[in-house]
């Protein structure tokens, strides 16, 4: 009991360290990328060079990270530490304490059920790569988002600002449109393969069409995939999708927040992001599954085998699953700084009236087929 506890304290530490990591690469990731796409350096004022003549070798190590602006994040990090904490007199303090940490909190703990890889054995002992191998990891990660939605609206209405109420009732009523979207979109998956499990689900996706093309949920559900994509990022409460958030508009259920409070709020978009990340490589794209890697190592559809040690095979899967997470998340950062705002009322618009109907027409189709092909 002690070694199980003891295993599942590790494995959280590894997650959270890594979505930490990526979260607070995120604000690096988000400067430098749009330079990019807009011609611009970017990034690269925030140095580290240590005044001494013997340190001279570490200041030559470190000035790769000077000139890409790998500092910046801790920048911001000192930046909102040291701001003021700023409270309006005539906010309730106390909720307008507890809404960014509800936010943050339950954006973090629906990673528990993410399997970032299948299983490693060792010391003779077999260890699932999940935090918390969830039955019904799906219904549990839904929770941990709708209850998110608490801590948008107590940042908004205890600011008692009514730029603050606005935006809180504007984030409130797209991430609650929206999940229905993508609860739908999800259901498919479930139906096909037969699991609210996560780690279930991957495993399914390791099959291979017509002995080479891989099984993977966005061969069977196309549609559902684009309506997750379109649905998660309104999710995240990022551009398009961004309305709750319209600093052009002087409107966000943030706008009363400061320091590290509104950092909170900050970091959990990004938290938020890369859930549907996560999310999407489970979902869509076989998770930690390598096409044609099994336990043994390599088995090629065309008779060719490499053989792996198995601890090469759990390395390979954890890589796989990294990878793809960060697809996504440039991807997510590519549309960010490509599409404009879409207007409050089209946003609702594009959900109630066209992905809601789309997504209930392809579960619906996926249920005949379903039934068709199991009778």
């Amino acid at each position: 009991m002690i070694l199980t506890i003891g295993i599942q304290a590790i494995l959280a530490v590894i997650m959270i360290s890594f979505v930490f990591s990526l979260a607070a690469l995120h604000t690096w990731i988000e400067r430098k990328q749009s330079a990019l796409m807009q011609d611009r350096i970017g990034a690269n004022r925030a140095w580290i060079r240590l005044p001494w003549w013997w340190a001279r070798p570490i200041n030559w190590l470190l000035q790769p990270f000077n000139v890409l602006g790998l500092f910046h994040p801790i920048a911001d990090a000192i930046k909102m530490f040291m701001k003021e904490d700023y409270i309006p007199p005539a906010s309730n303090k106390f909720l307008h304490t507890l809404a960014p940490c509800l936010s943050l909190f339950f954006a973090l703990v629906g990673f528990a059920a993410i399997p970032f890889g299948n299983t490693i054995a060792i010391g003779g002992h077999v260890i699932n790569l999940q935090v918390a191998n969830i039955n019904v990891a799906l219904l549990y990660i839904f929770a941990m988002a709708s209850m998110g939605v608490y801590g948008v609206v107590l940042g908004g209405f205890s600011s008692n600002n009514n730029y603050a109420v606005l935006g809180g009732l504007r984030a409130s009523a797209q991430m609650l449109s929206y999940e229905i979207v993508i609860g739908l979109t999800i259901m498919g998956i479930v139906m096909i393969y037969g699991s609210l499990n996560l780690q279930e689900l991957v495993r399914a996706q390791g099959s291979y069409l017509f002995g080479w093309i891989p099984l993977w949920g966005v061969l069977l559900q196309p549609v559902g995939f684009l309506l997750f994509l379109a649905a998660g990022i309104a999710e995240t409460k990022r551009i398009p999708y961004d309305a709750p958030e319209g600093e052009s508009e002087i409107v966000g259920y943030f706008v009363e927040y400061s320091g590290m409070k509104f950092g909170m709020f900050f970091f959990t978009d990004y938290l938020e992001t890369i859930m549907i990340a996560c999310l999407a490589t489970t979902l869509f794209f076989g998770g930690w599954q390598v096409p044609y890697l099994a336990a043994s190592g390599f088995l090629f559809p065309w008779g060719a085998a490499l053989a792996l040690p198995p601890l090469a095979v759990s390395l390979l899967q954890i890589l796989s699953f990294i990878l793809k997470v960060l697809f996504f998340c440039w991807l997510f950062m590519t549309i960010r700084w490509t599409l404009p705002r879409f207007r409050y009322d089209q946003l609702l618009r594009l959900g109630w009236h066209y992905m809601f109907p789309l997504a209930l027409a392809n579960l619906f189709i996926t249920a005949v087929i379903v039934l068709w092909v199991l009778s």
